[in-house]
């Protein structure tokens, strides 16, 4: 297997970046891809990788292993796009979280489809929420939670879990930050059927809490 290839039940191409496998794909390949898979209710787990992921993963086994045992890691942060260009996918953009959430939610509300808003702050939740449905008016909002600070108990891990299955949402977007989405991910994702893709900080900036560098500066 050369480090252009990585085997898994579905044809995944990309390269490793710090030891860390990235997807090269394009942004209409994503979609369709996170679409299908939410469609069919299949359990994925989804991450997105900058230069922070990938350095901490060289030190972090345990995020290393979450980011392994992803069904699709992206390209967020523009160095890791450098470095897929570099060795050989001359096309291969930044999939930021942030945009990628908006992308998605674009394209639900044309459909049955809904998502479920996991983590953050409940009054952050409540300013994305309106954001999302003043933005997306057909948008299907299956449910939010925001979960407690600290350590959870077993307990507490059930509650969530039941609460995103018994929503029923077919995107569940998690926004814990870096490692704690990707290794809730990781020891999760095959206890819901959905797909739980990891946003970090968008439910902050979709929310309006915090502003986003300007596009040039992101670049």
């Amino acid at each position: 297997m050369t480090e252009k290839e990585i085997k898994t039940d579905r044809a995944r191409t990309g390269a490793l970046v710090l030891n860390t496998f990235i997807d090269a794909m394009n942004w209409s390949d994503v979609i369709t891809t996170l679409l299908s898979w939410g469609a069919s209710r299949q359990p994925r787990a989804v991450c997105l990788c900058n230069v922070h992921s990938a350095v901490t993963a060289l030190d972090n086994t345990d995020l290393a292993d979450a980011l392994k045992a992803s069904d699709m890691v992206l390209p967020d942060g523009e160095p890791i796009a450098w470095v897929l260009r570099y060795k050989g996918f001359k096309r291969q953009t930044r999939i930021a979280g942030p945009d990628l959430m908006l992308k998605l939610c674009e394209a639900l509300q044309y459909s049955s489809a809904g998502v479920f808003l996991f983590g953050s702050s409940e009054e952050i939740l409540r300013h994305l929420q309106q954001n999302l449905e003043k933005q997306f008016p057909g948008l299907v909002i299956k449910g939010a939670l925001s979960p407690s600070y600290g350590d959870w108990t077993q307990e507490q891990e059930s509650h969530y879990i039941d609460s995103i299955n018994r929503s029923g949402a077919e995107i569940i977007f998690v926004g814990l930050g870096c490692p704690r989405q990707e290794l809730w991910i990781a020891k999760h994702s095959r206890d819901i059927p959905g797909v739980l893709l990891g946003v970090g900080a968008a439910f902050d900036f979709h929310a309006g809490a915090i502003q986003r560098a300007p596009e040039f500066m992101r670049r």
